[in-house]
């Protein structure tokens, strides 16, 4: 069977999640989330970013750290997030690569000390992101609090950004976590893909692989649309597989039909 982007002359799978950062289409949650991370970069403190699964929460991260200055900024990402305050500790010192120790005060303080050297002597900045972040139990959010307190609350000495689903919103609105949501700098909910945009970033991804934008007609894309519920990852599945689709009956152009049977194969996946 013949490839369909070698079918439709393309040079990759321009739905293909493992596109390099560099060829990022940018959505407006994309360039909302791009400003308020920009911000932390240069105002130390903590961010708070929800969106639905698929909307683009962490590639938009992924490309906002692709783009920094290794040697003015460390990001260091964490997506492991059902874990205990002390599984928690235990990751952050390997991801910093600090000594572990079975006693979580001892890799508190190293932590801390790690953070204040890097900000007041290094000069460099250190961003922490915790993706999935809903997960996170009552004494991981209470420890934060804890753990962004520098010389006696008086300096913000490294970036956390939490990244999560909308329920992480009700979560940090919760009494208990009222310290830590007072923390928070910048906040930003994914509004998901507008039709719009989704006409767009289809003509802009086909002109990216090679191939001609027509291949979907405009019906096919308002189906897609209609069909991803504003996810650009479920569009993204949604387009790879009719493409598959028209290749396989030799098809020169994705019509509805194909667009169809496209989601029906998903939804049976």
């Amino acid at each position: 069977m013949i490839p369909f982007t070698t079918f439709y002359g393309m040079r990759m799978n321009p739905f293909d999640k493992e596109l390099p950062s560099r060829d990022a289409y940018k959505t407006l949650d994309m360039e909302q989330t791009q400003g308020r991370l920009n911000h932390l970069k240069d105002h130390p403190g903590l961010g708070l970013f929800t969106a639905a699964p698929g909307q683009g929460k962490t590639f938009s991260l992924r490309y906002f750290s692709d783009g920094l200055n290794p040697n003015q900024v460390k990001f260091y990402y964490i997506c492991l997030s059902t874990v205990s305050a002390t599984e928690f500790y235990r990751q952050l010192c390997v991801k910093l690569g600090l000594e572990v120790s079975y006693k979580k005060t001892v890799m508190f303080q190293r932590i801390q000390e790690y953070f204040y050297s890097m900000c007041m002597n290094k000069n460099v900045h250190c961003m922490i992101c915790l993706d999935e972040a809903q997960y996170l139990n009552s004494d991981i959010l209470r420890d934060l609090k804890m753990l962004c307190n520098f010389c006696m609350d008086s300096k913000n000495c490294f970036s956390l950004i939490l990244l999560g689903q909308p329920v992480l919103v009700s979560l940090m609105m919760r009494q208990p976590n009222e310290a830590l949501r007072q923390r928070i700098a910048v906040s930003y909910s994914f509004v998901g893909l507008s039709e719009n945009e989704a006409g767009d970033y289809i003509r802009d991804r086909m002109e990216l692989s090679g191939a001609t934008p027509c291949i979907f007609d405009e019906n096919a894309v308002t189906v897609a649309y209609a069909s991803c519920n504003s996810s650009l990852r479920q569009l993204n599945l949604i387009l790879t597989k009719a493409l598959t689709i028209g290749a396989q009956n030799q098809k020169q152009n994705i019509d509805t039909d194909m667009i169809l049977a496209a989601v029906n194969d998903i939804s049976l996946a």
